[in-house]
């Protein structure tokens, strides 16, 4: 069994976005704690503990809080735009697993390979999961490689490859998952990395190994707002469905 396998044992895990938000550190871990509790009561897989609007004393903060506190659930980090951040914060806490937003195509060849050396060597000195992108929304693509050679390294960097399309919110295009798992061939899980509904779900679950979702959880839809339990219920209902029928 995969690593990924040995930590996730419901088929296709859904992994629920910690954004946190709120106005000032102390609100921001209250909303975070909030949204953890709500969508970990509804069976979400694992939390990924974001600096999408804080920054990353407000995860370790965060992370703080929620080791506290029996979620029973998996907790992951992931620091944007500090991977070393991520990993220091890997060693203190027992986190499941670590994102990394690109793991290959984002660089031009000369700093790729110290990139690789270094990502590789932090890799080794934690047990937590590396999950990892390539061609991900917002991020350059300077290799000058192939899209297939990013991704066939991109998947030996790591433990399983979050896909997205362009944007936060966009479902994730299928054609992309497609050619990801020809590229690989099935050597790692692929998750989704954003747009996931619960309209969705059968169609993208079908084909891809499990999801990261954050703005649909939320009351509005999008990624300012706060996580909405219904929501997290709705999509829950209809993942489990796609698990029955794959």
């Amino acid at each position: 069994m995969s690593r990924f396998g040995e930590t996730f044992t419901t088929p296709k895990p859904i992994l629920g976005m910690l954004h946190l938000a709120g106005d000032g550190p102390e609100a921001k871990l209250a909303q975070a704690e909030e949204e953890a509790r709500i969508m970990a009561g509804e069976g979400v897989d694992g939390l990924v503990v974001e600096n999408y609007f804080g920054d990353a004393e407000d995860v370790e903060r965060v992370l703080e809080r929620l080791f506290g506190v029996d979620l029973g659930t998996k907790i992951g980090v992931n620091v944007l735009r500090d991977n070393i951040r991520a990993f220091a914060l890997a060693k203190r806490y027992p986190v499941a697993f670590i994102q990394v937003d690109s793991v290959a195509g984002h660089l031009p060849t000369e700093a790729d390979a110290p990139f690789a050396a270094d990502l590789a060597a932090r890799r080794t000195s934690v047990p937590a999961l590396l999950l990892g992108g390539v061609r991900f929304k917002y991020q350059p693509i300077l290799s000058g490689r192939p899209e297939a050679e990013d991704v066939r390294i991109g998947a030996a960097r790591c433990d399983g490859l979050v896909v997205t399309s362009d944007a936060t919110g966009q479902p994730t295009d299928m054609d992309k998952v497609a050619r990801f798992r020809s590229a690989t061939g099935g050597s790692v899980p692929l998750l989704i990395g954003a747009g996931l509904t619960e309209n969705n779900a059968a169609e993208q679950l079908a084909e891809a190994d499990g999801a990261v979702v954050g703005s649909w959880f939320k009351h509005d839809h999008k990624d300012t707002g706060r996580v909405e339990s219904s929501h997290v219920a709705r999509l829950m209902r209809a993942v489990r469905a796609a698990r029955s029928a794959a």
